[in-house]
């Protein structure tokens, strides 16, 4: 298993939003399916969630590849 996942609460951080809005993101159709589901959640490839971001929130792309 890929050691670059992100969890709900990664996501949240990444995006600058609260859990509770990550997981409205995260049930959005546009959104990657998860990788596996775990004990603790439901992750994702960063990979994926990365290229989400540059789709639909190129502004926060631009900050994490400064």
């Amino acid at each position: 298993m890929p050691t670059h996942l992100y969890g709900r609460g990664e996501i949240a951080r990444r995006l600058g939003v609260s859990r509770q809005r990550a997981g409205e993101i995260i049930d959005r159709a546009d959104f990657p399916e998860p990788y596996d589901v775990l004990g603790m959640g439901a992750v994702w490839r960063i990979a994926d969630v990365e290229e989400w971001i540059r789709r639909n929130r190129p502004h926060l792309a631009e900050e994490s590849e400064a």
